[in-house]
């Protein structure tokens, strides 16, 4: 398994762990040179929002990774962790409908968990 498939999985894993809604992981590596993937969730509240954010750090921390930049924790409605190979996106319900990020990455590949733990 690649590095970022393997971030991406972690991630994906940590997020539902704490309840994550709508956990969705999209391959963006063929449509821009930002990320490899971005993964999206949405929480119910700000609490909930920030105990997914620790927990993907925790984990990822785990398997070795560390973001390089965190923006958005302290109001929690859309926290974002940069890791290069991956991005994650955590908004509040409100901020994730808004911002429709599904929508604008819509060229990219939307991929399911099995395909990220294969």
């Amino acid at each position: 398994m690649n590095q970022s498939k393997e971030m991406a999985a972690i991630a994906r894993r940590a997020l539902e762990e704490k309840k994550g809604q709508e956990v969705t992981v999209i391959d963006i590596s063929g449509i821009s040179c930002l990320a490899d993937y971005f993964i999206i969730s949405n929480g119910e509240n700000s609490n909930q929002v920030q105990a997914m954010i620790d927990h993907v750090e925790e984990e990822l921390a785990k398997a070795g990774y560390h973001f390089t930049q965190k923006e958005g924790y302290q109001t929690a409605r859309w926290v974002l962790l940069d890791y290069k190979d991956i991005v994650i996106h955590v908004f509040s319900k409100e901020d994730r409908r808004f911002y429709d990020l599904e929508r604008i990455w819509r060229d990219g590949k939307f991929v399911d968990g099995d395909e990220l733990e294969a």
